[in-house]
This record gives C-alpha cells, sequence and structure tokens, in this order.
C-alpha cells in the first residue's frame, strides 16, 4: 500500500504542489491512514494543514478509497536537528 500512496504522491500530488515550489513525502501508513510530511516552502507554509486537507488527501482519498484519512507530521527530521547541532557547535 506505501507503495501506492508514494507512486499517487509522486505522480498527481508533487505536480500540484511544485508550483508552489514545494511537494510531499509518505511518513508512514496504519490503520488506513497516511501520515504526511510537506517539503519545499510548502513545509513552512502557514497554510500547510489547509493544503493537507485541500490537496493531498482529497487526491489520495480519490485514488486510493482504502485510506480513511491523511495527516500533516510537523515533527522536525534528525538530518535537521543533525544539521543544527552542527551550526551551533560551529562544525563543519
Amino acid at each position: 500500500m506505501e507503495d501506492k500512496i508514494r507512486k499517487v504522491l509522486e505522480e498527481k500530488v508533487d505536480p500540484v504542489l511544485a508550483s508552489h515550489y514545494g511537494g510531499v513525502i509518505l511518513v508512514g501508513f496504519e490503520n488506513n491512514i497516511a501520515k504526511v510530511r510537506l517539503t519545499g516552502a510548502c513545509s513552512g507554509c502557514p497554510s500547510a494543514q489547509n493544503t493537507i486537507e485541500d490537496v493531498v488527501k482529497e487526491i489520495l482519498t480519490a485514488e486510493l478509497p482504502e485510506i480513511e484519512d491523511v495527516i500533516l507530521d510537523t515533527s522536525v527530521s534528525q538530518d535537521l536537528i543533525d544539521m543544527a547541532k552542527k551550526i551551533l557547535n560551529h562544525e563543519t
């Protein structure tokens, strides 16, 4: 199922979000709920929740009816945390 979701995100959702310099990735799928993270300019946008509801959820549930909900993952990636630590510690 995760492969199907990734394919829909890549082929149908990313082109829409690309017009706003963003994208979306699947973080996980459990109990018929897709958890996604917005990328690029969409990741910090004040309208991120609206984007999830109006674009991502609408397209995913239309393409894959077994998906009951789509939620936004707002956690900070470990890569970003590691980069911030290096900057704060003046590492190169």
